[in-house]
């Protein structure tokens, strides 16, 4: 429980001070990106540019909350003709093209089939052997394997 009432002490005399609101100093638990649209960085940078005295760029970076790799970076990819590279990019996976999708499906498709023909020939082996092992007698094995369908 915190104590709003301070004692401020001035001019020999001692007085109450009350203080209304308390900042709020809860951090959060996962900070937030902050991410600025391709006009606000051509603005910030445009004011930039027209800043000749001395110090004028510290306070255009205090004011707006910034720091002077921010300044830094912009510029750069706006010299080297990166106007889109100004707008904030995407976190995460990148989408794969429509085209990227059909060749890995065609891909999946021609590994089934293939493996399929491997399986027919591998169970065609098989029902081989048994038949053998039958008109031979050797008696085999029962082994029980559970089908997924």
């Amino acid at each position: 429980m915190s104590n709003n009432n301070i004692k401020v002490k001035g001019n020999g005399k001692l007085s109450h001070l009350h203080i209304s609101s308390i900042p709020d100093s809860e951090v959060l638990e996962r900070p937030i990106r902050r991410k600025f649209s391709a006009d606000y960085k051509l603005k910030i940078l445009q004011e930039a540019d027209t800043l000749k005295n001395p110090g004028d760029l510290g306070a255009l970076l205090r004011r707006e909350g910034l720091y002077a790799s921010n300044i830094a970076m912009w510029n750069w990819k706006r010299e080297k003709g990166e106007l889109e590279g100004l707008t904030p990019k995407k976190r995460g996976r990148k989408e794969k093209s429509p085209e990227e999708l059909e060749k890995r499906i065609k891909d999946l498709e021609r590994d089934n089939k293939k493996l399929k023909r491997r399986l027919d020939h591998a169970e065609m082996i098989i029902d081989v052997q048994k038949k053998i092992s039958e008109l031979s007698g050797i008696p085999l094995k029962k082994l029980e394997f559970e089908e997924e369908d």
